[in-house]
């Protein structure tokens, strides 16, 4: 039976995160705190990043807001201009919008959309997204996307009355339990969780493995095998 597939982008379709871990590697590494090590510096940096998910959203600007912050917050003062510019370059590979798809990615699509309605379902700046999906050349497998600022309970529901979906035969494929499958599966959709070891740490959370309405797969391949 043809179902309906909706898949997450980044650190699903492409690698990302593992660009946002480099930079702020580099970042640490320029901060040379004297007191901190990085794990601790890291913590505080996670803490940041949550406070800001609210006003600044994802991706590039919304690391550097972050990074700003932190290191206003460690050292008591505002920001300098040499400062200012030194972390603005530091994050400046990831406004090139280059893309590093996964293995198997496009052949992968291309069978499935065979069979399947695909969709594209992803969360951050829209230019932002735009411009990776644009690089990745996959926009054309896709009945549809969707950029939105949050991938939450109500992005899933709206997205179901927007398309019109039967729930009970789409599924959510995707990185993160937190965005991808947990809400995916509130709404009734099943999903198909596939593990990126660059997932961001935000993204993380707990799955039921009692939930026989996960498909736990190693590699995005592996989805032909299924649908």
């Amino acid at each position: 039976m043809k179902q309906v597939l909706i898949f997450d982008a980044d650190d699903t379709l492409w690698e990302n995160n593992v660009l946002f871990e480099r930079v702020i590697d580099d970042y640490l590494e320029w901060l040379r705190h004297p007191t901190m090590d990085r794990a601790q510096l890291r913590a505080i940096l996670n803490d940041i990043e949550r406070a800001n998910v609210p006003i600044l959203g994802y991706g590039s600007k919304a690391l550097l807001g972050s990074l700003h912050a932190m290191f206003e917050h460690i050292n008591s003062r505002p920001v300098n201009d040499r400062e200012r510019r030194e972390i603005d370059e530091l994050a400046a590979r990831l406004r090139e919008h280059k893309v590093d798809l996964v293995p198997g990615v496009s052949e992968t699509l291309a069978e499935l959309g065979g069979r399947h309605e695909l969709l594209l379902l992803t969360k951050g700046n829209p230019d932002e997204q735009q411009g990776k999906l644009d690089a990745s050349n996959l926009a054309h497998h896709f009945a549809s996307v969707h950029i939105v600022p949050e991938k939450d309970v109500p992005t899933y529901r709206s997205l179901v009355g927007e398309r019109s979906l039967d729930v009970g035969r789409t599924w959510m494929i995707g990185n993160s339990p937190k965005s991808d499958i947990l809400p995916a599966r509130q709404v009734g959709m099943s999903a198909v969780f596939i593990p990126n070891q660059h997932t961001w740490v935000l993204e993380h959370d707990e799955l039921d493995p009692a939930d026989t309405g996960v498909l736990h797969l190693e590699r995005f391949t592996q989805l032909v095998d299924h649908f």
